[in-house]
């Protein structure tokens, strides 16, 4: 009875056992099947290094700030945010891109519609000026015009002169006219002689500028006038007069001018790099800075085969009438001479172009923060914009403001070196910014510049100083308040120009607030 007991309880305990084992496998399968529904966590990728936020070629196995106070930025598998897209593109970090006040402009078809602008003056127009010289000599017996500036009509008397010379030939003629009329009936050699005397005296009478009338009134009466009256040649104004009643003159002595200002002359000087769009015989528009609401049309009737090289121009002479006698000679004038464009061209603001004088670059967005160095051959330019015959695409951005800031802020001038040439390994930064610590001595909000008592640079190995910077944007204007203590970072944008380009209010204890 005992063995039965025995073999009873060790079949329940066997069933137990394969209970206990149905139940747990089917609990584990359960587990298994809810972890397999389950959403998949997403893994961190590693990070390999931390790059520059200012894409200089500096990197850092662990997290640092740069210079400026900031983040390096993290770069994990996967990622190649390191380097550019291209080895000639330049990196540079959202915020500072946005402090720079980075601004672009894509490229466009556009016609270039050009006015050729020039400073000009007033002057006579050469070929209506007279001069009255008399060419025997003599004295000024009586002015009937005894002022500059007079204005004359043609014929109008201007002065009486006595010559005892023009006495004595007056008088001769006269002896010569009597004796050829009393000579005619005789004739031969006698009159002759005295026909070729007369002849020789009235020459010299005409070439003396004596009147028709004079002459024959001498002729008719024999009586010798004892003065020539001198008249004007032209209606217009006396720009010169030399004559004083009572003066002696000799043969050639200028004593009046005359010129006619009914037409005028505009000589203008242009820029040696417009010259050749000028034309003869185009029109000009001018602007009179006695008349700002009146516009002057001329038309260029000559340009000057020389160039001044003092000042890099060839004048250009236009011609417009003056009714009324408004324009007065020595007048400055504003010329406008508009030039037809060719057709439609890829054009990008002027101000797009860094000039260096050996080559010209427009960078091009490429993306976030990427910006990329092209060589650009340009052609014609109107006052904004200037044609790109080769580098840049109709509707590429470029970067039309603070592009000097990118030049400044980055290794530009690495980039450039590196047309056409192979990718250079990262070299060591060089230092394109300077920090310093100063007070606020003064602002001009106007001129843009703020005047900072500075301690010592050490990247530029300058004394603590006093100077005047230039101001990025107006963002940074509203942080330069005098008396304020600051901590800033500057570039030289040109030999001799200092720019700020970030600014950090400073504690009394000279520990940065923050930007």
């Amino acid at each position: 009875m005992n063995k039965g007991i025995g073999i009873a309880v060790a079949a329940l305990v066997a069933a137990a056992l394969g209970t206990g084992y149905w139940l747990g496998a089917r609990g584990t399968g359960a587990q298994v099947s809810a972890d397999a529904g389950a959403a998949p966590v997403k893994q961190e990728r590693k990070i390999l290094y931390y790059r520059n936020p200012m894409g200089l070629p500096d990197t850092s196995p662990t997290p640092k700030k740069d210079p400026m106070g900031m983040d390096y930025i993290a770069v994990r598998e996967g990622e190649d945010a390191a380097e550019p897209d291209s080895p000639n593109q330049i990196r540079i970090g959202t915020e500072k891109v946005q402090r720079l006040g980075v601004r672009t402009e894509a490229a466009q078809l556009r016609s270039l519609d050009k006015v050729v602008r020039a400073t000009g003056r007033i002057e006579p127009d050469e070929r209506r000026i007279y001069a009255i010289a008399p060419k025997f000599e003599g004295y000024v017996e009586r002015l009937h015009v005894n002022v500059t500036g007079q204005a004359v009509a043609k014929g109008q008397p201007l002065f009486e002169v006595y010559s005892p010379e023009l006495v004595s030939v007056q008088r001769e003629y006269a002896i010569a006219a009597q004796g050829v009329q009393a000579l005619g009936a005789a004739g031969g050699e006698a009159q002759a002689s005295m026909r070729q005397l007369a002849e020789a005296s009235l020459t010299r009478l005409k070439n003396w500028d004596v009147s028709d009338e004079q002459i024959k009134a001498l002729a008719k009466t024999g009586a010798e006038k004892r003065t020539l009256t001198y008249r004007s040649p032209v209606g217009g104004i006396v720009t010169e007069k030399k004559a004083v009643q009572g003066m002696r003159f000799m043969p050639g002595d200028a004593l009046y001018q005359v010129a006619d200002l009914s037409s005028v002359w505009v000589v203008a000087d242009v820029f040696e790099q417009d010259i050749g769009l000028v034309r003869q015989g185009a029109k000009a528009r001018i602007r009179i800075d006695a008349y700002p609401g009146k516009l002057f049309d001329g038309v260029i009737s000559y340009v000057y085969p020389t160039l001044r090289a003092e000042t890099r121009t060839v004048q250009v002479r236009a011609e417009l009438a003056n009714p009324g006698q408004l324009l007065k000679p020595g007048m400055f004038a504003q010329v406008e001479l508009p030039v037809a464009a060719r057709g439609n061209a890829v054009t990008v603001p002027v101000s797009a172009v860094i000039d260096s004088g050996i080559r010209r670059i427009v960078l091009i967005q490429a993306g976030e923060g990427r910006f990329e160095p092209r060589e650009v051959k340009l052609g014609a330019r109107s006052d904004d914009y200037v044609e790109v015959l080769d580098g840049v695409k109709d509707g590429e951005p470029v970067v039309v403001a603070a592009n000097f800031l990118i030049d400044a802020e980055s290794n530009l001038k690495a980039a450039i070196a590196g047309f056409g040439g192979t990718p250079q390994p990262p070299a060591k930064p060089a230092v394109v910014g300077h920090q310093a610590q100063g007070t606020v001595a003064s602002v001009d909000a106007t001129a843009g510049t703020a005047n900072i008592s500075h301690g010592a640079v050490e990247s530029l190995g300058w004394p603590a100083m006093t100077m005047t910077f230039k101001v990025a944007n107006a963002a940074l204007m509203n942080a330069l308040k005098p008396g304020a203590s600051v901590a800033f970072e500057f570039v030289e944008r040109q030999p001799g120009e200092w720019v700020v380009t970030g600014v950090t209010a400073v504690a009394a204890d000279g520990v940065p607030t923050g930007r």
